[in-house]
């Protein structure tokens, strides 16, 4: 009775299970450390606040440098700090993990509303993502451990709501390929990085 989600009968138990508990994990240690990175880049804004001159502690060199994308108006696209946001959502999916991961059942309204979080998260990150290579031309790397837990949250709950809701159709099946999506997503982002700020990777080599 205390299964871990709200799923159709028709739903194959072993290949589904595996989903679920692998779903379970990303959420509760995917969003523990986007919490994690969030608050460090809260800390580090306001000590930037408090002294101008503060050299943020991920600010490595010029195309990893926090200090030059935090002074962005992109860094608070909403009036308020981007990792605020980054605060309240990822709490709520840690907490949501836990809960999966205690195999408490969380009603279909919940997974509904999870997606909706998730699927504005990965589509305001591929924003900050095309603003930091083409835009303000540098790299946040707190906010890329960000980019990197919002796109795993935002797959595996969109798959998982595939499976839930529509186990049988062509889209359900991409579950089976979860692996494989994700790390060509990153692939593609990593090339857009490695292309972009070419001239100067050439540098160290």
């Amino acid at each position: 009775m205390s299964a871990v989600l709200d799923r159709p009968a028709t739903e194959t138990p072993g290949e589904d299970g595996f989903l679920a508990r692998v779903t379970a994990w990303v959420l509760a240690v995917g969003g523990a450390v986007g919490l994690l990175a969030a608050t460090t880049l809260t800390v580090e804004k306001i000590n930037l606040l408090a002294d101008p001159d503060y050299v943020p502690s991920c600010s490595i060199n010029p195309v990893l440098s926090c200090g030059s994308v935090m002074n962005t108006a992109q860094a608070a696209a909403f009036g308020i700090p981007n990792p605020l946001l980054g605060i309240a959502g990822f709490a709520v999916v840690t907490t949501l993990g836990v809960l999966l991961l205690a195999r408490v059942r969380l009603p279909g309204w919940t997974w509904l509303g999870l997606q909706a979080g998730a699927t504005f998260g990965v589509v305001f990150v591929h924003w900050l993502i095309y603003q930091s290579l083409y835009v303000i031309g540098a790299l946040c790397p707190y906010c890329m451990v960000v980019w990197v837990v919002t796109i795993a949250i935002f797959l595996y709950t969109t798959l998982h709501n595939l499976r839930r809701l529509r186990p049988s159709s062509r889209l359900a099946a991409l579950a089976s390929y979860h692996s494989f999506l994700l790390v060509t997503w990153y692939v593609v982002i990593a090339l857009a990085i490695l292309i972009r700020f070419w001239d100067y990777w050439s540098t160290l080599l």
